[in-house]
């Protein structure tokens, strides 16, 4: 199991970008992680995922061809670029970590194991 501790997020208007990170207090070598948010009054939606590998990926199709996820081992943290975004993509978003997911992604949550506290990305109109 592992810390998350995420950064990032914020205010931005619509169309505009922003990237949020998710740091591990530990090694992240082949462990996989996802991105999740949860918007008010809706359940926890998955939106994007990396394989341990880091070959793997796969999103929501919510989000598909504006957010990118990627990871940077060495500092053991996770990204979540997104672009173009949308005033529902306000919502609290969270990272997990899931130690099995070496070489495949899921976009559900009992595949992790781990979360961060959540940050909060707001889009205005």
């Amino acid at each position: 199991q592992f810390q998350l501790v995420q950064s990032g997020g914020g205010l931005v208007q619509a169309g505009g970008s922003l990237k949020i990170a998710c740091t591990a207090d530990g090694s992240i070598l082949k462990t996989g992680f996802g991105w999740f948010r949860q918007a008010p009054g809706k359940e926890r939606e998955g939106i994007a995922c990396i394989s341990g590998s880091g070959i793997t990926k796969d999103y929501g199709d919510s989000v598909k061809g504006r957010f990118t996820i990627s990871r940077d081992d060495a500092k053991n943290t996770v990204y979540l670029q997104m672009d173009f975004l949308k005033t529902e993509g306000t919502a609290a978003y969270y990272c997990a970590a899931g130690v099995l997911l070496v070489r495949q992604c899921k976009l559900s949550e009992p595949h992790y194991g781990s979360w961060g506290q959540g940050t909060q990305v707001t889009v205005s109109s």
